[in-house]
């Protein structure tokens, strides 16, 4: 049975004879497609194609890679990305990102539907990652480490690139919106959570709740990657106010928040 650098560079060659050669990899969120349609000589390839990628099943992941230029940027994005929830692992879930290492990607460029647990965001509002909190009860890197892909203990005090985050602040102020900082508590899912478990991840110091973010983010640290993370609040979570979550609503959310969320990654490029 193939390793993980075995199957990293597997699916390396097969995207690299494609002509694949990014200089970032950005991984887009539930509801937030149509950045690959800004680039220039585009090309795309479903994930069912590659060799052992798995398939998204989530709601509003289109499940291809594309890659092609925005300007000087040679740029590859994922349309969907997979989830521990989908019955997938870390090392699967995480297998894009090692991949476009492999193929010279030094910046990943992350996004996510998250719920909002300060009572002071609102429904759309953008976030730039500052930290996590890691609830998924896992890690990318466990197990026997190869010291091709990464170090055995990886150091996560700034998992999130400071100058990237300060740079979209910038971009988000220039087109007229705050961009807050924010930490993220990852859980599993797909379950949302309770009043209580809302409650008690407002005091460990979480802003907001996802089921996704921190293991391609871990797996990109460990592969020396500079991260920057933006997660637009699609729900509110507030304990006292809960409300039934519906899905398409979070997905119509997300869809109304993608134009501002591509002006912020196509603006953040030359920085990457």
């Amino acid at each position: 049975m193939a390793g993980l650098y075995e199957k990293v560079h597997a699916a390396a060659e097969f995207l690299k004879r494609r002509g694949a050669a990014p200089r970032a990899l950005a991984i887009l969120g539930t509801g937030l497609g149509g950045l690959s349609d800004k680039l220039e000589g585009r090309t795309e390839v479903s994930y069912g194609d590659i060799p052992d990628f798995p398939v998204s099943t989530a709601p509003g992941h289109t499940g291809r890679l594309v890659w092609g230029r925005h300007g000087d940027v040679p740029l590859m994005v994922m349309e969907g990305r997979f989830h521990v929830y989908e019955g997938y692992s870390m090392q699967d879930v995480t297998l894009p990102v090692r991949v476009a290492r492999a193929l010279g990607a030094r910046t990943l460029l992350l996004t996510s539907a998250v719920g909002g647990m300060d009572p002071r965001m609102r429904d759309g509002d953008i976030v730039v990652l500052e930290d996590h909190i890691n609830l998924m009860g896992d890690s990318p890197l466990r197990g026997p480490n190869d010291d091709r892909l990464g170090p055995r203990f990886p150091d996560m005090s700034r998992p999130y690139d400071a100058t990237l985050a300060d740079e979209a602040e910038k971009l988000a102020l220039a087109a007229g919106f705050h961009l807050a900082r924010a930490v993220l508590a990852a859980v599993q899912g797909p379950q949302l959570e309770t009043r209580a478990e809302y409650r008690w991840l407002r005091s460990c110091g979480a802003d907001v709740v996802g089921m996704s973010t921190v293991p391609e983010c871990i797996a990109a640290v460990h592969a020396g990657m500079r991260v920057c993370a933006l997660s637009v609040v699609t729900d509110l979570c507030l304990p006292d106010a809960l409300q039934p979550v519906d899905v398409s609503k979070i997905i119509a959310v997300a869809n109304a928040a993608a134009p501002r969320l591509s002006a912020l990654l196509l603006g953040l490029l030359p920085h990457a």
